[in-house]
């Protein structure tokens, strides 16, 4: 069926890998509008709220080398319909959930593994696979899909728990995420050669990519070991885990109750996040088209340099009511938002050649660490000042720091296909025996 279409068919698993990722992204919006409905019902802390999601964003990036050695051993549909079906269930399950284990069950394991599964490191296996020509562009449409599919959830959440109650709100992202199934076993295909096609933009003669076999885990674990080896990989590591931290860590978990301590509506406050997922699609997209263009050290430079100007202007913006300087804010950081992807994506294969998607799944599960901690970190701050100022004026100085330090990365290939991948090969032939 994708062979006699005139669209070429990578295209069409770009489209099934966007619609399945913001399928997949609505319980990213979920916590800060059910934590307070959760607490009113079962009297839980929000401590132990905070603790099932932290457990979720740790899993949220753990998982996601492993998933990209999964789809290079197992293939990348298996993969993403076992995410889809895990995502359904933690957050459906919660609807008869009566103990506070059951919530770290199904917010913390379930959907921390479902959701890590097809991550970002879904989003770099289809654009090393599928695209020659375009893939900067590719992975800015596929990142931005991840996090505007979590922030245009956020206003659905925050009406249907309010009129509905929480259990439709959770059931809802359920079912977004078990419709994607169908789509993913109808249309996803694993490589180009599946259909008897080349990768867009690729020569004609250009060879298939090599298919590696054997035990996806240990593959993952002699990646992340050969990839340690390097400056490059620590730089933006590091660089992420800043990026998770000034994201997904404080503004996605803390904007809405630090809005509310300024007396801002809940829902005044989901809608100017939801704001940023617009914006984050503008942003995203011409990331990824600038990265096709121009040296991506500088790109990840400008992009932190700007979020921490931002950070460190927001403590002053938040009021009773929306301003037009918090609108400002919000273009601003949503079209900053998750525009640090594909530069880094686009680094990670400079230095790493085919291992790309599995280095960059450990480079995401900086991110993920880095936005662990500082959820956690950013609600110490408050209960002990009253204030999340703080915590916005740490994470403004660490993206200025991270400016400072992405274009000292070196822009050579590090080539693991000399000593370190001969390793890497070596591994996966011994486990064919």
């Amino acid at each position: 069926m994708l062979r006699t279409s005139r669209i070429h068919p990578a295209w069409i698993i770009a489209a099934v890998t966007l619609l399945t990722m913001m399928g997949s992204a609505g319980f990213r919006a979920a916590p800060g509008v059910l934590m307070n409905p959760l607490h009113d019902e079962f009297g839980w802390s929000m401590g132990l709220m905070g603790t099932a999601v932290s457990i979720n964003l740790i899993l949220f990036g753990l998982v996601a080398p492993f998933s990209a050695a999964l789809m290079e051993r197992f293939g990348v549909r298996p993969v993403m319909v076992f995410a889809l079906v895990l995502i359904g269930l933690g957050s459906v399950l919660p609807r008869w959930m009566t103990q506070p284990w059951q919530l770290i069950a199904c917010w913390g394991v379930l959907i921390g593994l479902g959701t890590g599964a097809i991550s970002m490191s879904l989003v770099a296996t289809i654009t090393g696979r599928w695209f020659v020509e375009r893939r900067g562009l590719v992975s800015g449409v596929l990142s931005a899909a991840n996090a505007t599919g979590q922030l245009a959830f956020l206003p659905v959440m925050a009406w249907l728990s309010t009129n509905q109650g929480w259990r439709s709100a959770s059931t809802t992202i359920g079912i977004a995420s078990w419709c994607a199934v169908p789509l993913v076993l109808l249309f996803m295909r694993n490589r180009p050669e599946d259909l008897g096609v080349q990768a867009y933009g690729a020569a004609k003669d250009a060879p298939p990519a090599s298919k590696p076999v054997g035990n996806a885990a240990k593959l993952a674990v002699t990646t992340l070991r050969d990839a340690l080896r390097h400056r490059a990989f620590w730089l933006l590591a590091a660089t992420f885990a800043i990026c998770g931290a000034s994201t997904n860590g404080l503004v996605g978990t803390h904007f809405i109750p630090a809005a509310m301590d300024h007396g801002m509506g809940e829902q005044a406050a989901a809608g100017l996040l939801a704001l940023v997922g617009i914006f984050d699609i503008i942003g995203t997209i011409a990331s990824g088209w600038l990265t096709d263009r121009f040296d991506p050290r500088l790109l990840l430079g400008l992009y932190y340099f700007g979020r921490g100007l931002s950070l460190f202007a927001l403590p002053s913006l938040f009021a009773d009511s929306v301003q037009l300087n918090m609108f400002a804010f919000i273009l601003f950081y949503g079209l900053d938002w998750v525009a640090t992807v594909p530069p880094t994506m686009a680094l990670c294969r400079q230095h790493f050649g085919d291992r790309a998607p599995i280095v960059f799944g450990w480079v995401f599960a900086s991110h993920q660490l880095g936005a662990a901690v500082t959820a956690s970190f950013a609600g110490w701050i408050r209960d002990d000042r009253g204030t999340y100022d703080m915590a916005f004026y740490i994470a403004g100085a660490l993206c200025i720091m991270a400016a400072a330090v992405c274009p000292t990365i070196v822009a050579k290939r590090t080539k693991l296909t000399d000593r370190d991948t001969e390793e890497v090969h070596s591994t996966v032939g011994e486990l064919q025996v």
